[in-house]
């Protein structure tokens, strides 16, 4: 998916808040820190540094949305993440997008803290962020996949 595929995506998933640019997006890429996965209908943008990844932006397109895109994104992700040494990824989401919560809820993220009035909404209005964290699971070596097909689990 290109940065301006990118941009159109979120300008159409994000329509409470100022979506990114394409060269928002190319910035993004640009760091070494960065970590850029897409599926058709969506994408996940997210920074890892040393043993945490902080997820920056996951977009599913709404004519997708609610199809398991999102999911498969966070559990990519993850897996990643894993792979990486990654020990915990965090997030923030506005506390009135009651789908993104219930799927990050989901995939095991906890609320952790609140930043009040972090997002403006329509008509001068604002909402809370709520910081969510979710540890990862740190596989052993040549173990994922094996014996039950569930990473880490063997026989």
């Amino acid at each position: 998916m290109t940065d301006d595929d990118m941009a159109a995506l979120m300008a159409r998933a994000y329509r409470h808040q100022a979506p990114w640019t394409a060269p928002d997006i190319t910035a993004l890429r640009a760091r070494p820190t960065t970590l850029v996965l897409d599926a058709p209908g969506g994408f996940l943008i997210a920074q890892v540094v040393i043993d945490e990844a902080e997820i920056l932006a996951l977009a599913t397109d709404p004519a997708k949305q609610r199809r398991g895109v999102a999911t498969a994104l966070l559990d990519r992700f993850h897996a990643d993440c894993a792979a990486r040494g990654v020990a915990r990824t965090l997030l923030d989401v506005a506390e009135d997008n009651g789908p993104a919560r219930a799927l990050y809820h989901r995939a095991g993220y906890a609320e952790t803290a609140r930043r009040r009035g972090y997002y403006a909404r329509a008509e001068g209005r604002r909402a809370d962020a709520l910081l969510m964290a979710r540890a990862v699971a740190r596989e052993p070596a040549g173990t994922w996949g094996q014996g039950s097909g569930r990473p880490g689990k063997t026989g």
